[in-house]
């Protein structure tokens, strides 16, 4: 009799153990600690949240600096507030969109004038394409420009304007799918898993420019235009993967927008709403997992017990010590240096005669001669006094500064280890690290690094933790469907 209770007592620790992996011993509702307090780890909380009742316990967000928001910060110069990291969103980001509406956030788009604003490429020694520029307060006089400047760039460019464009929406189309509710859309293991299903994956195959010349773009907007745009958007050249290529694309689409006082709002909004323990200034030093649970390490020599460990920040930057070891490729991050100034651009480094001729937004092609990759006027303060932006993969020393500006009132320069360097064909990182409960946001970067890619991929590690708690799929809330179906209704007004 005691033979058949042992046997029967074996049967039914295997099927526990088969059914979810064991996280905490102590407790059915386990710990989440969270390394890293931007839109990763903020959705990944408010996720948690959302889609669970019981099965999550605390939440511990640690952030190593003194604010939370990661790669999405603001910079004030002159007493006026611009963003610094993550800047624009999609009018099809329908997470972000979400956040706003549940947060109650201001949605801040461009207004008529800087949408509108003047646009050169230049080559380090002239202007190769220069649209029009006439100050007007008349509308009928903005919206003749404007048809000349869109005539303008389709002779220069023709029908591969149009290409391209198919390109960005195609690949958006296929993105749309991660809004899909559960009933159609899987839990996701891998990132290769999770692209295949949306028909993503080929694109990270191979590089942006041998997409482009596959859709039939002239090698004119290739080496112009899409230059200019992955050189802003992502700091690189068309030799990266060809969806990062297409999601920075779909930067330049129109009705891209932000959040008015920054988009660092959003994550903090999140965590604020998400019942969350935040330890600011707490960088976690060491992750071991022992006895079934994980013991994290601060810089402040404190140690916490957690059940689920999850990493929402760049491994590439950062000296986490794990134990045991874990493996994942060797990726780097490409570094853009910005540069604010207050001043007045010297329209003679153009080789231009007066300020009115040097374009809103100076976008570069891929030369050495050219130091930086664009210059944009952020806000126009008076007719000599305006505010600008500067993107450069290298730091901008003083001299170059001054000979780029006439005047420079104020500046504060930046060093932002903002995405991966992507390259052809990408390699991914695992999404569970350990085969346990260690799990990591940012391997899904290597496809492409956005606000909104970062919370899609967010959500998925949350359904990833509580189907492998639970051995189930995590059911929608009736909560999560008012908010799931508001995303619609938020692009509708917008």
């Amino acid at each position: 009799m005691k033979n058949l209770y042992l046997v029967l007592s074996l049967i039914l620790i295997s099927t526990a153990i088969a059914t979810a992996v064991a996280v905490d011993s102590e407790s059915s509702s386990p710990t989440v600690c969270i390394i890293g307090s931007g839109i990763s780890g903020s959705s990944v909380a408010h996720f948690l949240r959302s889609y669970s009742s019981s099965e999550i316990g605390e939440i511990r967000i640690f952030e190593r600096h003194d604010v939370v928001g990661g790669r999405t910060a603001t910079v004030t110069i002159s007493g006026e507030t611009f963003e610094a990291g993550a800047s624009i969103l999609h009018p099809k980001n329908y997470h972000a969109l979400n956040y706003t509406k549940y947060l109650n956030l201001s949605v801040r788009e461009p207004p008529p004038s800087e949408s509108d604003s003047s646009f050169g490429i230049w080559n380090g020694r002239d202007f190769v394409f220069k649209t029009l520029s006439f100050n007007s307060n008349f509308p009928i006089f903005q919206r003749v420009v404007s048809f000349a400047n869109s005539v303008l760039i389709f002779f220069r460019y023709g029908f591969s304007l149009f290409r391209m464009n198919n390109f960005v929406d195609n690949t958006v189309n296929n993105f749309l799918k991660y809004y899909q509710g559960f009933e159609s859309r899987p839990v996701f293991e891998t990132v290769e898993e999770m692209l295949k299903w949306s028909g993503l994956y080929n694109l990270t195959r191979r590089t942006l420019q041998e997409e482009l010349l596959d859709f039939r773009l002239s090698p004119r907007i290739i080496e112009e235009l899409v230059t200019v745009i992955t050189r802003i958007n992502y700091g690189q050249s068309i030799s990266i993967s060809g969806l990062a290529g297409a999601v920075s694309l779909a930067g330049g689409d129109s009705g891209v927008w932000s959040v008015e006082g920054g988009n660092r709002q959003m994550a903090a909004g999140l965590i604020n709403h998400s019942d969350v323990k935040l330890h600011l200034n707490e960088e976690v030093e060491s992750v071991s997992f022992i006895e079934k649970k994980y013991q994290l390490n601060t810089t402040k020599g404190k140690s916490y017990q957690c059940g689920i460990t999850v990493v929402a920040t760049p491994l590439d930057e950062v000296n986490i010590q794990f134990l045991p070891g874990i493996s994942i490729p060797e990726r780097k991050l490409q570094h853009t240096y910005t540069t604010f100034v207050r001043g007045v651009l010297n329209p003679a480094y153009f080789g231009l005669g007066s300020l009115s001729e040097v374009p809103q937004l100076v976008g570069t092609v891929e030369t050495p001669d050219v130091p930086f990759s664009s210059i944009s006027v952020l806000k126009q303060h008076k007719e000599n006094d305006m505010s600008y932006k500067v993107f450069s993969r290298k730091p901008l020393d003083d001299a170059l500064l001054d000979r780029v500006f006439s005047v420079r009132n104020e500046t504060i320069k930046i060093d932002w280890g903002a995405y991966p360097h992507y390259h052809a064909p990408e390699v991914f990182a695992p999404f569970i690290l350990d085969g346990q409960h260690l799990y990591y946001v940012n391997a899904f970067e290597n496809a492409a690094s956005t606000i909104e890619t970062s919370a899609v991929a967010a959500e998925n590690i949350a359904r990833l933790i509580l189907s492998r708690l639970t051995g189930q799929k995590p059911a929608s809330s009736v909560k999560l469907k008012s908010f799931g179906d508001d995303a619609y209704d938020v692009h509708a007004d917008l």
